[in-house]
């Protein structure tokens, strides 16, 4: 900016200067020379500017066309009168160096302009520089701040959680305490070392209505109903009982891999030889259940002892204690029903792992065997497979016959679960041995006669049959469920107990086939309320053989005498009712056919008055049953073939009440 004023100022005294060169074109010099101290003498030269091509130098002038020099000689003592060329150069001088002191002081205050701007360029640069870093020292300080602050936030928000901590640890404290004080007071199990003990059962009081009678507590044997015949299927029973009051004791505990349990289950229903209901009822304890179990974390088990069979339904894979029974008070529980109790050892395998909630389980049991004889008409007696109980042996001689048995019971079972249904499917094998003297048939003329020889030969018939149940969950108000079984000598796994075998005319042991199932419908009307029905069947087939005597041999034979089983036998001086009591019931003269089937259904319900699992559960229940049993074809009057054939039935309807308390 100075520069381009300078040049400016320096065109403007050029511009003024050319005028009064153009009017007076004259050339100037000044020589001043120092004559003698104190005193100086100067020479003014003053020249016409000339022609074009004129040369001027110091002192000397030449000049084409008019010139005229003058000479001025002065001293400092004296001036010459100043001319009017002169004057007005010296004014032009004055005024150029006017004009330049103006110049140079407005060049001065320009470069002081330009000193002040650059300082001030440079103060501010330097502020900007202050500015920047107290700009960043601000910003430091507001990250600083904005630390502070989520720092204190932060300790703001842990004391908060520490509160909330403090809050809920003193509330989990309170709770841990009251459920130690809890299970101090009223511990749902005890612990003994390393187990786990966990007391169950209830305490019961029920009683049994039946229109026939039976002479039994409450539990039915089916197949004794009795005919019309017998006094008993003219009167009918009614008793009290609490013998079906249950005491057990789960035992749970681990070691390494293994979970490891035990169990026993007890009631009262069994009788001793002094048992009696004439004034202390005393009867005595029996076995249910005992039994332990060792499982892996990869679902293989093992279980042994006496339990419920494999061929019973299962609620949860194949597991003991999840069995599904009838909700009937009758200890003998539906026609129908398979299952036993019994000494076995178990194999499973959960294939998706000892915690599995659904999946496929294979199970094998061996199972005590047992035969039991089915009603044989004609029966040769060169046989024998099993006898009564022997005391020092531990078996009741006064009740039953335990066979000769060669081989357990083999079962084996593959169940599924689903989340609202449960299916298995089973088959079984058994072995069914006596030992005989074959019979020796001689013929004469047209007539046959049999006579024992004296070689003993055993003989084996294999047996067994196929099982299977389903249980769905329709919803959460009702549950239905289907079980059936079939097969050749499996009826003793019915709870009709039906014959599994008969006899050939030779001394030999047949399987008799045998078909049963039950219908069940649950239904969960409220929550404290149970609603349900059942329906279940038995059947066994008619086998027999006809001897080479011409004799009809085995079970359900047409020509089983039946004329006592359908009219009552009257009373006389040495008849039945002269002291007041009969066989047992169905034993009467004349009466021993073969069950063809037996069929009940049944309805019932249970209240749960109180279920609480600190106080335990209360609970009412009834159940009202018609039982119907047939018999296979017989004869009812005259011989056979010629009398009158026929079947009759029996029938009984049974009310059973109860009321039990559960432990918790």
């Amino acid at each position: 900016m100075t520069k381009q004023m300078t040049a400016a100022m320096a065109a403007m005294l050029m511009v003024g200067a050319l005028p009064m060169q153009a009017q007076e074109p004259l050339s100037t010099t000044t020589k001043t020379v120092k004559v003698a101290p104190g005193e100086t003498k100067t020479t003014v030269i003053t020249k016409e500017a000339g022609a074009k091509g004129a040369n001027t130098t110091g002192t000397r002038s030449a000049a084409r066309g008019r010139k005229r020099a003058t000479r001025r000689k002065s001293t400092s003592k004296a001036a010459p009168a100043e001319s009017s060329t002169s004057r007005m150069l010296r004014e032009l001088q004055e005024k150029q160096g006017a004009q330049q002191a103006e110049i140079d002081a407005l060049t001065q205050a320009n470069a002081a302009k330009d000193a002040a701007l650059a300082q001030a360029q440079a103060d501010a640069q330097t502020a900007q520089t202050q500015a920047q870093s107290a700009t960043q020292a601000a910003q430091s300080v507001n990250a600083t701040v904005q630390q502070n602050s989520d720092a204190v936030q932060a300790l703001k928000t842990n004391v908060t959680d520490l509160q909330t901590t403090n809050a809920g640890l003193a509330s989990t404290i309170s709770a841990n305490k009251q459920e130690l004080n809890d299970k101090i007071e009223s511990p749902a199990s005890i612990h003994y070392k390393g187990v786990t003990l966990t007391p169950v059962g209830f305490f019961a009081f029920e009683g049994v209505w039946r229109q026939r009678s039976l002479n039994s507590d409450i539990n039915t044997s089916f197949n004794l109903t009795p005919y019309p015949g017998s006094n008993e299927g003219h009167i009918s029973e009614l008793n009290f009982t609490a013998r079906q009051s249950r005491l057990g004791l789960l035992m749970e505990g681990r070691a390494a891999d293994f979970k490891l349990s035990g169990y026993v289950e007890t009631d009262f229903l069994s009788a001793g030889a002094t048992s009696n209901n004439n004034q202390s009822n005393s009867y005595t304890l029996r076995v249910r259940q005992v039994w332990g179990k060792a499982e892996t974390n990869s679902g293989f088990a093992v279980t042994g002892g006496q339990t419920w069979s494999l061929v019973t339904e299962d609620g949860k894979s194949t597991d003991a204690r999840t069995e599904k029974l009838p909700n009937t008070v009758d200890p003998q529980y539906m026609v129908g029903f398979s299952w036993e109790r019994q000494p076995a050892i178990r194999l499973q395998q959960k294939f998706g792992g000892a915690n599995q909630v659904n999946g496929g389980t294979l199970a094998i049991s061996l199972e005590q065997a047992q035969i039991q004889l089915g009603a044989t008409q004609n029966a040769p007696t060169n046989f024998i497979f099993g006898g009564a109980g022997q005391s020092g042996g531990l078996y009741n001689a006064f009740n039953g016959t335990y066979a000769n048995n060669i081989a357990p019971d083999v079962l084996a079972k593959f169940a599924f679960d689903a989340p609202h249904a449960h299916f298995e499917v089973g088959g079984l094998a058994r072995f069914f041995r006596d030992e005989l003297n074959p019979l020796i048939f001689t013929t004469t003329g047209t007539t046959t006669v049999a006579t024992n020889s004296t070689t003993v030969v055993r003989n084996t018939k294999l047996g067994g049959g196929a099982f299977g149940a389903a249980r769905v969950s329709a919803s959460k108000f009702a549950d239905v469920a289907i079980q059936g079984m079939f097969g050749d000598g499996t009826a003793r796994y019915g709870s009709s107990q039906l014959g599994d075998v008969t006899v050939h005319p030779d001394g030999t042991l047949e399987p008799i086939r045998n078909y049963h199932g039950l219908f069940s419908l649950e239904t969960h009307p409220a929550p404290k309320l149970d609603v349900y029905a059942y329906y279940g069947a038995e059947y066994n087939q008619r086998t027999y053989y006809t001897s080479p005597t011409g004799t009809l041999v085995g079970y359900g034979t047409p020509n089983t005498v039946e004329t006592g089983c359908y009219a009552l036998t009257l009373g006389t001086a040495t008849g039945i009712g002269t002291t007041g009591t009969s066989g047992a019931p169905g034993s009467v003269a004349g009466c021993s056919p073969s069950t063809k089937q037996i069929q009940e259904g049944m309805f019932g319900f249970t209240y749960r008055v109180l279920n609480s699992p600190k106080y335990g559960r209360l609970q009412y229940q009834a159940t009202y049953s018609n039982l119907q049993k047939s018999a296979w074809r017989g004869v009812l009057a005259g011989t056979y073939p010629t009398g009158t054939l026929g079947s009759g039935r029996a029938t009984n309807n049974m009310v059973h009440v109860s009321m039990r308390y559960y432990i918790p």
